[in-house]
């Protein structure tokens, strides 16, 4: 039996006080001291791991007035408060063992645009993506680039002073800030802007901590002139925090705002920004051009940037390896080819915007003249991407390898911890050159990609962080590389933020870092926001230090191998966040998408279950005999057995028995186990296959609920009652049937059976005596249809339409025995269950494979689980290969177009994709189209997220609000705003489902379209 884990790190009493007064003053957000939520904000993207006192999620700026009052009364002056956006910070910027404030959770609204004067204003928990969609038809955007734009707040690019791809042009977050609203340390409230003389004069004269700021700020500006002149490096990136060099600006006027970008919230919370805008180019171009050698690319880039680019990218080769292996790569493989791909070294991407095509060419015409004349034999040659739709592409592409980097094999993975370096343009090949000499010497490897017209390139060396040896030479070459940018003139902090590496804040900054200590003492003299990073207030206060602050390595080490190794995907998140993208219309995550919690996401999941590991080991029990014991309990002899004890410890859990395992269990029932995180995460965090083996682990100690039966039987059970549809339509239908299952089982809104079933009907069962007699020609235009219960009993008619379908393409279909695929088996945790139906299962379909003969699912999810789940859990002999439906159709194109006319019924559609398809089988979608294409019909696809359904989860009592608001964000305005429903298609069983049960719509799946065409 799994053990109780009840030895959390308790919140001191001192912050429970603090947290409880919180709850009596005027704060209505949300406050958080459980373990769940301190584990999860424990970590970012960063190799560190600091576990916070409590969570807070304010609501509004009278949220965070109200708790920076609290927190200045003298009793509570030694709280720590650090303020925390999307959590993408690479080097410990948010992490604290204080309360970490979220704003990213309530305060994430536009406020406000004027496209007249090209200025928006936000809340500061707005997603920089989020914004853009929302300044898109007004033909403005915020410009400065990230390539984590699609989760990172404005408040942390904000606190970060962040940048990104075409800073050159566009300057840094700090170029577009036109007015901030902050909450200083005192509950006093400062907006601030670029001001003249007789407003600064204004401000001055306050006798108020704001007064105080203007004036002690200025006095520095005025009295270091010289020495702030000498000091901060003349970069693009000069990212530094506390910006005295810009206190004033090219007009003379005094902008607190400089000293705010960049203080990573170090000096106050900055809750709204007033933003300029700019109008979105109307077209541009990417010329990718590839290199023999990775130094060629670097220092042929500084000659590039003389043909007036947009900006450069640049990727080694270790970067575009990795996204040949992604799913992303069939978006932009086109632009790649010609030379071998062990040829190309590195590539730079040369990027060019214009408000018209003939703008554009003249553009680009000086840099193809100059790359028309051979510089060395180091450049292979080039390839243009025309237009805004392929830029994207190209610029997707390089977004994903920053994930890309932590997928590697092995236990060293490329980690950040030197990364974010600016130096001079031209001294960039120089400087890396030497960075890798100091990598050599330590026998790693690396990946490369950046801003090479900034002077900026993201190195991460790979180091396994768990070893105590290897965790040593990253704080060693910290310092080495930390040496080499002061020699190259640069500086540590490109552009990430400093974060726990302020610690070389006193060496860059020498004689001037004292008064940056005098500015930090101005806005927060008892050091509580986010202390020991940027500077401290005073001599006695330390800054923290790379080699001091506790890694998640070092507390992963602490988990044994073997445990380990069977939760490998959740230890290997390196807690990069593509799990948190604000799009609804992505299929990444919906749970996350639903509830804005990140206990609800694959990262935070991935959190849970390290640390749960972790704790389950410091009580000397060994996971892997748990998991054996679990596949015993999974008889009905175990269950039985271990009934009592279960029973008792759910009876203890409701009289309130503390165990941290119902936290993670909150958070893992919350998961669709749609594997959208399998697909899109860099990392491949395979949320689902974890969490049904946490499952499995924890009901050895606890009651399953009823509806976990029922679902983990349905496979079992339609069948039986396929025997007798009309009545078991009928018993489904009575109003006390259905409340019985809503509030004893937990199970809503079942679907009734099909009135006509398979067998009576003419489709044709694949018989293997009869198979043996065919000749190879028959063989060869016959392929067997593999059932799955949901659309074989509860949708019957689609598959007869589908074996009507393939008659009348010339093909033989034939229909295989049902046999439970054992999907809700593994959703649900039962394993040992899961692997004897699968093992049952994938021996009858390996011998249709011997044969020769064709396999199609017609279900995406329940088709996968034949290349996913099965992989990890049948023998791989006995793996059978099963085809979707598109992926088979697609190599029958030739005599597809043989079936090409006139149609007389409708032929342009709308595919609405499946997520667990189009992100595990990402060129589905593209098949899809291609077949219609080749039988004259039009298919367009329409970006959609989760419908809200996934298998039974909105089936389930507990998720039906949850359900209901992931259609509504994504598929109903989808499906109530069409204006011909019957245009409309998806493959998803589940998503037909939700259509029919949210909107009263009925939708069909694309061989029902072909059919319709085909018959008519």
């Amino acid at each position: 039996m799994i053990p109780k884990v009840s030895h959390v790190d308790s919140t001191q009493s001192h912050y429970l006080a603090f947290l409880n007064a919180l709850k009596k003053t005027r704060f209505v957000g949300d406050i958080c001291p459980d373990y769940a939520n301190r584990t999860v904000l424990s970590t970012d993207n960063s190799v560190y791991q600091i576990l916070p006192q409590g969570v807070i999620y304010p609501s509004s700026i009278e949220d965070l007035v109200a708790l920076t009052e609290l927190a200045a009364k003298p009793e509570f002056q030694d709280i720590v408060l650090s303020a925390r956006g999307g959590g993408t910070g690479t080097n410990g910027q948010s992490l604290t063992d204080g309360i970490v404030v979220d704003l990213s959770k309530h305060m994430n609204r536009v406020l406000e645009i004027n496209t007249e004067q090209r200025w928006v204003r936000v809340q500061t928990g707005v997603v920089k993506d989020q914004l853009n969609a929302a300044l898109a038809p007004h033909g403005l955007f915020f410009a400065p680039e990230l390539s984590t734009s699609n989760r990172a707040t404005i408040g942390g690019m904000i606190n970060t002073d962040a940048s990104g791809q075409g800073s050159c042009l566009y300057g840094k977050t700090r170029d577009h800030v036109l007015e901030l609203t902050t909450v200083l340390a005192d509950g006093s409230l400062v907006r601030s802007q670029a001001l003249n003389e007789e407003s600064f004069a204004s401000a001055c004269a306050q006798d108020n901590r704001s007064g105080h700021i203007h004036r002690l700020a200025d006095r520095i500006f005025s009295e270091q002139r010289s020495l702030i002149e000498e000091t901060f490096p003349k970069l693009n990136r000069c990212l530094t925090g506390y910006d005295l060099a810009h206190i004033r600006d090219e007009a003379g006027r005094f902008n607190l705002n400089n000293l705010l970008c960049g203080s990573e919230g170090t000096l106050g919370f900055i809750a709204e920004a007033k933003l300029n805008l700019l109008p979105i180019p109307r077209t541009s171009a990417i010329v990718v051009v590839k290199y023999s050698d990775f130094e060629a690319s670097l220092r042929d880039a500084t000659e590039l940037m003389a043909c007036g680019p947009t900006s450069i990218e640049t990727i080694d080769s270790k970067v575009l390896n990795l996204a040949m292996d992604d799913f992303i790569w069939h978006q932009v493989e086109q632009f790649f080819e010609g030379e071998a791909q062990e040829q190309v070294q590195g590539v730079n991407f040369v990027e060019y915007t214009a408000d018209s095509e003939a703008e554009l060419t003249a553009k680009m015409a000086v840099l193809k003249d100059k790359l028309g004349v051979p510089a060395s034999a180091s450049r292979l040659g080039y390839v243009v991407a025309m237009g805004s739709s392929s830029v994207k592409k190209i610029w997707d592409m390089r977004k994903r390898a920053v994930g890309l980097l932590g997928n590697v094999k092995g236990e060293a993975r490329p980690i950040p911890f030197v990364e974010d370096t600016a130096v001079p343009p031209e001294n960039l090949a120089d400087f890396i050159m030497e960075f890798r000499a100091v990598l050599d010497r330590y026998h790693l490897t690396y990946g490369m990609f950046g801003h090479v017209d900034a002077g900026v390139l993201h190195v991460r060396p790979a180091l396994d962080m768990k070893d105590p040896v290897q965790e040593k030479y990253a704080w060693e070459i910290s310092d080495q590389v930390a040496e080499l940018t002061q020699k190259y003139h640069g500086l540590l902090w490109g552009e990430h933020g400093k974060g726990v590496r302020s610690e070389y804040a006193p060496a860059f900054f020498g004689e001037l870092y004292p008064q940056l200590q005098r500015i930090k003492a101005a806005f927060d003299p008892y050091n509580q926001l986010n202390p020991g990073k940027i500077a401290t207030p005073a001599s006695d206060t330390v800054l923290l230090k790379v080699a001091e602050v506790t890694t998640r390595g070092e507390l992963d080490r602490t988990i044994p191998v073997k445990t380990w190794t069977a939760f490998d995907t959740a230890v290997y998140c390196n807690g990069n966040g593509a799990c948190h993208n604000w799009n609804v219309n992505d299929p990444m995550c919906p749970s996350w998408k639903a509830t804005r919690l990140r206990t609800h996401t694959p990262k935070g999941r991935a959190s849970l279950i390290r640390e749960w590991l972790r704790l389950i080991h410091k009580e000397d029990i060994s996971v892997e005999a748990c998991l054996e014991e679990s596949i015993e309990r999974s008889t009905w002899v175990g269950a039985l057995r271990s009934l009592p004890s279960r029973m008792a410890n759910s009876v203890n859990y409701k009289k309130g028995d503390y165990d941290f395992s119902h936290e993670i269990y909150q958070s893992m029932a919350g998961c669709l186990a749609c594997k959208s995180c399998t697909g899109q995460c860099p990392i491949k965090v395979d949320v689902p296959e974890f969490r049904s083996k946490f499952l499995a682990l924890y009901h050895t100690r606890y009651l399953r609920p009823l509806k976990d039966y029922l679902v983990a039987n349905l496979e079992r059970l339609l069948p039986l009652a396929a025997n007798a549809p009309s009545v078991y339509n009928a018993v489904n239908g009575f109003s006390g049937v259905q409340y019985l299952l809503k509030h004893w089982v937990g199970f809503v809104d079942g679907p009734n059976l099909s009135t006509t079933q398979l067998r009576h009907t003419d489709v044709e069962l694949a018989d293997i005596n009869k198979l043996k007699t065919m000749s190879a020609e028959d063989i060869e235009r016959s392929v067997i249809i593999v059932q799955d219960a949901f659309t074989s009993y509860l949708e019957a008619p689609l598959v007869v339409e589908l074996v009507k379908t393939l008659r009348l393409l010339g093909f033989n279909p034939l229909v295989a025995p049902f046999k439970s695929n054992g999907k809700p088996l593994h959703v649900h945790g039962f394993l040992q269950a899961f692997k004897r139906t699968a093992t049952c299962n994938a021996k009858l379909l390996k011998r249709y494979n011997e044969m020769g003969i064709a396999l199609v699912g017609v279900d995406p999810s329940m088709t996968l689980t034949y290349r996913s789940e099965y992989a990890k859990y049948v023998a791989q002999s006995d793996l059978p290969t099963v085809h979707l439906i598109q992926e088979w159709l697609v190599e029958k194109l030739a005599l597809l177009r043989t079936q090409a006319r006139q149609w007389s019924v409708p032929t342009d559609f709308v595919l609405l994709p499946h997520c667990t398809e189009k992100t595990n089988a990402p060129s589905s979608v593209n098949q899809w189209q291609q077949i219609f294409t080749a039988l004259g019909l039009s298919l367009q696809t329409q970006a959609v997220g989760c419908c809200g359904m996934a298998g039974t989860y909105g089936h389930e009592t507990r998720n039906l609000a949850n359900s209901q608001t992931i259609y509504d964000q994504s598929w109903r305005p989808v499906i109530e705003t069409a204006t011909n429903t019957e245009a409309i298609l998806a493959t998803g069983y589940s998503c037909r489902c939700q259509t029919k049960r949210f909107s009263q719509t009925e939708i069909r799946h694309p061989i029902q379209a072909l059919y319709r065409a085909l018959s008519s």
